[in-house]
């Protein structure tokens, strides 16, 4: 039976059977109201409570002696029963839009300049102010193991709830540099800081934060020129390439690519690494709609691809293996128009996936989603889209969160049918 606390959603069952749809339509009231209380045990007491009707007025309605033509009236049937405003001939109603995604304010990339004095210092701080600590090839195997299992977590639930930890490493980092003389042991401190700070950006990139992601990858950027590591700063220039795309300035994400590549060509960069900025590029091309630019930069990824030799690549990029590019591919062609060609390739990336990659699945099943919606396959890309539901509610992740909403966008002239109704539906219970 319904609980008693207020309106809740209606079954995905009930409001796609082909009865409900048709009863909505009509502004049949008494079916709609036989059918809730028949297959959503909702009674006619709980009905008039939820819609702000009087129990004798609902019993006439569904015993076909009254009908309801206020729109006023109508209204409150569709949001106290939770009907979406579409099924029934309404605009959409508030309680259809899930709330955006919360993004906190902004927070600066650190500043060199000393912290205002305190009254009581912390704990860390009084330690490590009495410990005087030395660096030693153990503290930075646990630096290092430690951004290790940040990338992992990336990967699995998204990097928004990693920022605090990843900007404390950073700035013990930056401590630990400030006390050490230069040497072997200092070089290998900034290289992990630069990694912590590219790590930083990327997480709040992720977070959608973009103006604070950018003063992190700035700070990476310096701190590889400090180590002269071309191939470490074509790698930040790349993920800059990156946020631009999702910023929309496809001339600046085009710029950034070509960059990367010049800066890691200089250094002899593996073909690994080149075939992953070609790659970047293709997406910026893509953005454009510059077809002739865009298959170009996708024959190099894959010319530089087949070529590559995994053991002389840098950890950082050996990520982007086959599926990799296959996905890719298919996400370039996507953004490019082309969704005949995108869709199985997305699909086959997919299919190849590691499952325990929740965030990177849930990103791609909302780009298969998409393609099979732009291929006339509505059905089909509301399945595809409610799967990758399951996978949202375990990623912390708005920038996966802003793909949902904008595949539910796309749905606006398809309202009120079967397979959007039950999307939606799924949609507001893993928003809530």
């Amino acid at each position: 039976m319904a609980s008693l606390d207020g309106p809740h959603e209606l079954p995905p069952a009930l409001l796609t059977r082909p009865e409900m749809i048709a009863a909505c339509r009509n502004r049949d009231f008494t079916s709609v109201f036989s059918l809730v209380k028949r297959h959503a045990g909702i009674y006619p007491a709980r009905i008039a409570a939820l819609c702000g009707m009087t129990p004798s007025r609902v019993g006439e309605i569904m015993s076909g002696q009254r009908g309801l033509a206020h729109i006023d009236v109508i209204e409150r049937v569709a949001d106290g029963l939770r009907i979406p405003g579409a099924m029934l001939g309404l605009a959409q109603r508030h309680w259809e839009i899930p709330p955006p995604a919360v993004v906190s304010a902004p927070e600066p990339p650190p500043s060199p300049a000393p912290p205002p004095p305190r009254q009581v210092a912390d704990l860390a701080e009084i330690l490590h102010s009495a410990q005087a600590e030395q660096v030693t090839r153990s503290t930075l195997a646990a630096m290092r193991s430690s951004i290790e299992g940040y990338w992992r977590q990336d990967d699995q639930h998204g990097g928004a709830a990693l920022r605090p930890a990843v900007v404390g490493q950073l700035r013990y980092a930056q401590q630990l540099i400030a006390g050490t003389h230069k040497g072997p042991l200092r070089r290998d401190l900034v290289e992990v800081a630069a990694e912590l700070a590219r790590l930083a950006g990327w997480a709040y990139f992720d977070a959608r934060q973009y103006s604070t992601a950018r003063g992190y990858f700035t700070q990476a950027l310096h701190l590889a020129q400090d180590l002269t590591d071309r191939q470490f700063t074509a790698n930040v220039l790349s993920c800059m390439s990156l946020q631009a795309t999702y910023e929309g300035d496809a001339s600046e994400a085009a710029a950034l690519a070509a960059a990367a590549q010049d800066t890691a060509r200089g250094a002899a960069a593996p073909d690994l690494v080149m075939a992953m900025l070609y790659m970047r590029e293709a997406f910026a091309h893509a953005m454009m709609r510059d077809h002739t630019e865009c298959h170009r930069a996708i024959g190099k990824a894959n010319t530089h691809f087949e070529r590559a030799d995994l053991a002389c690549a840098p950890q950082w990029v050996r990520y982007f293996d086959e599926t990799k590019l296959v996905v890719d591919t298919g996400i370039a062609l996507a953004q490019l128009g082309e969704h005949g060609k995108a869709e199985p390739l997305i699909a086959e990336g997919l299919r190849r996936e590691n499952h325990e990659q929740a965030r990177g699945r849930a990103f791609h099943t909302f780009w298969l989603a998409s393609t099979q919606l732009r291929n006339g396959a509505l059905d089909q890309a509301c399945a595809t889209a409610g799967t990758a539901l399951d996978l949202v509610t375990s990623v912390d992740s708005p920038r996966v969160a802003t793909h949902v909403r904008e595949f539910h966008q796309r749905l606006a002239g398809h309202a009120g049918e079967a397979p959007v109704v039950a999307f939606e539906a799924r949609m507001r219970a893993a928003f809530a």
